[in-house]
């Protein structure tokens, strides 16, 4: 049976969420490394427009889910993204947010089972996202999932699967990513997942250079993710472009881990 939802739904999700078609921006960025640290290097290349990125490509932006288990980042680096970076809430601990909880991921166990071979999640329609760009950890993301996602939660069907990549050049799978919309309140966010067992992130007050610009010349310690400029005054001081949030909420999970502080990592 169909899913009906009605266009203009369709629209804002859209707009809200993800955008479906390859934005012309990373195809100008292919075979770049997108890290942040790495922004500086480029030559030739124009600054990207976050309003038509997909939650794939943020995150390999802002340094991927891998640095929830391997913070390597400079103490002004982690100051920096922390101006760009807003998380829920973390509610009072319970015992039925725990069984819930733990009832989510042993659903999503069972559902990523089979994609254990990357190969079976692409034949699904999962597709990496962006996979030339050099960060430990892929998101194979299904459009679809992330659109029906603005309305309705599956635990099954995360809109992302991490990879992780391996010495042989394949993947590893070690988690997914669930996503609601921007203007999901923490109350909705809780009725996904518990707020006490888990911190849903968004990705705001950010600041790009200005549309053409040159992006070896731009200076990435103020611009991008992990820039010291958070607020538009200070955006617009320097002729970029600020995005108050960017996507809806996020939240990444690693089923597998033996850790219960790493399974919802925050």
């Amino acid at each position: 049976m169909l899913l009906r939802i009605p266009a203009v739904k369709i629209a804002a999700a859209l707009s809200a969420i993800l955008a479906i078609s390859i934005p012309a921006v990373a195809q100008e960025m292919k075979g770049m490394d997108m890290s942040a640290h790495n922004m500086s290097q480029m030559s030739g290349a124009v600054a990207p427009d976050p309003s038509n990125m997909k939650e794939g490509e943020m995150e390999a932006m802002s340094g991927g889910p891998e640095m929830e288990h391997d913070m390597h980042m400079g103490n002004g680096e982690m100051k920096n993204m922390s101006l760009h970076m807003r998380f829920t809430a973390l509610r009072p601990i319970n015992d039925a947010d725990k069984a819930r909880a733990a009832v989510l991921v042993t659903d999503l166990k069972h559902a990523l089972a089979k994609y254990q071979d990357y190969h079976v999640a692409e034949t699904d329609g999962f597709k990496p996202f962006h996979p030339e760009f050099k960060q430990p950890v892929v998101h194979f993301t299904k459009n679809w999932y992330g659109l029906k996602a603005a309305f309705t939660f599956n635990p099954s069907e995360p809109t992302s699967l991490l990879y992780q990549r391996t010495p042989d050049g394949g993947y590893k799978l070690i988690g997914a990513m669930y996503t609601d919309r921007k203007g999901a309140s923490e109350d909705q966010l809780n009725e996904r997942v518990p707020l006490s067992v888990a911190r849903w992130h968004r990705h705001i007050n950010l600041c790009f250079p200005a549309r053409r610009a040159d992006m070896k010349m731009a200076d990435w310690t103020k611009f991008g993710f992990n820039g010291s400029i958070a607020t538009k005054e200070a955006c617009d001081a320097v002729n970029g472009r600020f995005y108050p949030q960017v996507f809806g909420w996020m939240v990444h999970v690693y089923p597998w881990e033996t850790n219960p502080q790493l399974v919802w990592a925050h």
